[in-house]
């Protein structure tokens, strides 16, 4: 079983296609369409595509979603910086989250 959010389960092996929801229609919990066999219409999940594949267990789904909040960091600081005001305190909370993830589990080493 998978949750998808608010009491939402479905069979991993039954999931045989997701969507993620862009614009107006993603939102207020609102992620990813979720086609499971034997339900004629896709289910509304309130977790994205990639959280849902980890779960199944389907092998480095979360390395893209750690690309993707590089990306985003990246983003942010460009917006700050252009707006002539940069919360370095935040962006390094935020940088140093990105990194943790990274680690290994039960690395003898932590990173910071």
């Amino acid at each position: 079983m998978v949750f998808l959010g608010f009491g939402k389960f479905a069979r991993a092996d039954k999931i045989y296609a997701m969507e993620p929801l862009t614009g107006g229609d993603r939102g207020g919990g609102r992620r990813t369409r979720v086609w499971v066999e034997g339900i004629a219409e896709p289910i509304i999940a309130s977790r994205t595509e990639r959280s849902i594949l980890a779960e199944m267990g389907i092998r480095d789904a979360i390395r893209p979603q750690l690309i993707d909040d590089a990306i985003a960091l990246a983003e942010r600081i460009v917006e700050d910086a252009d707006k002539g005001r940069v919360d370095l305190a935040d962006l390094g909370r935020r940088a140093r989250r990105l990194l943790e993830s990274t680690a290994k589990p039960g690395s003898a080493d932590p990173l910071f």
